[in-house]
C-alpha cells in the first residue's frame, strides 16, 4: 500500500499506509494522526486537514481546485505549499509523499 509520511509539529514523524484511491486525510484518520481533525470528513468544506506539502512533491500534485483554494484562504498559517489532506490522493504516484502538519 502507498505511504503518506506525516511530519508532526513536535518534529516526530508518522509513516502511514493508505488504501489506494482514498486520500491522505483518510489515511491520517485511520491511523489517528494528531492534528488532522477532518470536521467535514473530506467534503472540502473546512480546513481542518490543512497540511504543508514538502517542496519535492508540490509539482507532482494537481493544482488546488476552486473549492480547495477557497478553504485554504480561510486556513490559519497558510503558506504557498498549503494543501488540504482531503484533496491529496493516495496512489502509487504519491507513495512516500511528505506532508507537514501545522502547529
Amino acid at each position: 500500500m502507498p505511504r503518506v509520511i506525516f511530519s508532526l509539529p513536535d518534529g516526530s514523524r508518522r509513516d502511514v499506509e493508505g488504501e489506494e484511491g482514498l486520500t491522505a486525510m483518510h489515511a491520517a484518520l485511520a491511523a489517528k494522526v494528531p492534528g488532522i481533525e477532518a470536521d467535514c470528513y473530506g467534503d472540502c468544506a473546512c480546513a481542518t486537514c490543512h497540511v504543508y506539502v514538502d517542496a519535492a512533491w508540490g509539482d507532482r500534485l494537481a493544482p488546488p481546485n476552486v473549492e480547495e483554494r477557497s478553504m485554504l484562504a480561510e486556513a490559519p498559517h497558510r503558506r504557498p505549499e498549503s494543501r488540504l489532506a482531503c484533496q491529496i490522493p493516495v496512489s502509487a504516484g504519491t507513495d512516500g509523499i511528505i506532508v507537514r502538519i501545522p502547529a
